[in-house]
């Protein structure tokens, strides 16, 4: 594995470093991509941070540097104003664009943080650590690196462990996880503020969503597997947003319910093109990033996701059968 010093030289090499939030972007990828813009911007450097595939989340615009993020796609971006790129959360390719999903090598140099089992180190430098989260990855880099953990630091770190390990709850949380969220709300007094806001910006079109896909429910081998799926031409008879529905909140929703191990939510985004998330009540039984990985996505053993580029009948299909082969279900 890459020696965190070589991290710290590449970086303090580069003059102008480029980061990115991934595809539908969740606090891990938000909070890391702005804890180490701050870092970096420490060592004299100039990071710029572009928003990706999406919108940020209205949910997640009160964190620290949230203002200063670019709208920009990574298709949008001209690499030559970069010396760097620091590649956060992104567990493949299409993690930086699935609409223009780059190929690598790249015109510049590239460098990989992230703790998704399922990433191959597509990078020129890869460190993947098996962790709760990206954002305590980086919380052990930057205190072997003496970075100071300012409040800005310290929120997105904080915000990013927080929500990756379903508030203190998933596997592998354990007390060095507490001791370093002890230390970050030391310096970010204001922690439950910043979760109160994020939990509670809905937009009206969230609940519709939610609605939507609460009423799609399928079952499959003898009611082990559980799946939402919801069609694009629902969500535009009802004028919904095709991002107003959050798929890995409605399958941690469903996994809840006894004896539903392998939940999955499914929303056609547009004609033909499918997003899943997977959870689990039993990581240990059935690996959804096994699941994932099958049908072309990734992840982790207790939450993954994917992508199809197929009708949304044709998804299920493929999700049914490869759980059923996977699990001897």
């Amino acid at each position: 594995m890459t020696n965190p010093a070589t991290i710290l030289e590449e970086i303090k090499a580069a003059s102008s470093i480029l980061l990115h939030c991934h595809p539908s972007p969740d606090p891990d990828s938000l909070g890391s991509t702005l804890a180490m813009k701050f870092a970096v911007e420490s060592f004299g450097k100039k990071a710029t941070v572009i928003a990706g595939d999406s919108e940020t989340p209205p949910g997640f615009l009160h964190f620290p540097g949230a203002e200063d993020i670019v709208k920009k796609s990574f298709a949008e971006v001209d690499l030559k104003e970069f010396d760097l790129f620091l590649i956060l959360d992104s567990g493949s390719p299409e993690m930086v664009s699935r609409k223009n999903t780059p190929t690598f090598p790249l015109s510049i140099k590239t460098l990989i943080i992230d703790h998704h089992a399922s990433n191959k180190g597509y990078a020129d430098i890869n460190y993947i650590v098996t962790a709760p989260s990206t954002t305590y990855i980086l919380y052990t880099l930057f205190k072997e690196w003496g970075i100071v953990f300012t409040p800005e630091i310290s929120a997105n770190l904080f915000i990013g462990m927080y929500t990756d390990t379903g508030g203190f709850r998933y596997p592998p949380t354990d007390y060095k996880v507490f001791e370093a969220a002890a230390e970050l709300t030391k310096m970010y007094p204001e922690y439950t503020e910043l979760v109160f806001t994020m939990e509670n910006s809905q937009v009206k079109d969230g609940i519709y969503g939610q609605a939507l896909a609460l009423s799609s429910l399928q079952t499959f081998h003898n009611d082990q597997l559980v799946i939402s799926a919801v069609p694009y031409s629902a969500l535009a008879e009802k004028n919904i947003s095709t991002s107003a529905i959050s798929e890995g909140y409605i399958a941690s929703m469903l996994k809840s319910v006894i004896g539903w191990n392998v939940a999955v939510s499914m929303v056609e985004i547009e004609p033909g093109r499918v997003k899943a998330s997977f959870r689990t009540r039993d990581a240990k039984k059935f690996d959804v990033s096994k699941l994932a990985v099958a049908v072309g996505g990734g992840g982790h053993k207790a939450a993954a996701g994917a992508v199809f580029n197929t009708t949304l009948e044709e998804a299920i299909n493929k999700i049914v059968e490869s759980a059923k082969m996977l699990y001897n279900l």
